[in-house]
């Protein structure tokens, strides 16, 4: 998969996490396309090593599966870090 079809399937991935996830997160569309890549690389390198499965393809549903999976683990976290700094100047 080329650089720009990375970043486009972290784009969407980060975005179906944002959707899926209840709650207010904040960021806009770059925040979210960081968060996306880096679960995107996260779902991948968690799919290579436990089922044997990478994100190669951008038409595969692996893929999207695991980009998914790891930006919503990514978001998860980027929630904890951000909420935790929100509660702590209130």
């Amino acid at each position: 998969m080329g650089f720009l079809g990375f970043l486009l399937l972290g784009l969407i991935a980060g975005a179906i996490a944002k959707l899926i996830l209840p709650g207010k997160q904040g960021g806009g569309w770059l925040v979210t396309l960081l968060l996306g890549v880096v679960g995107a690389l996260l779902g991948g390198w968690i799919g290579s090593a436990i089922f044997g499965v990478g994100v190669d393809s951008f038409f595969e549903i692996s893929s999207w599966l695991l980009a998914i999976g790891g930006s919503i683990i990514v978001l998860l976290i980027y929630g904890l870090i951000v909420g935790r700094g929100n509660k702590a100047r209130s």
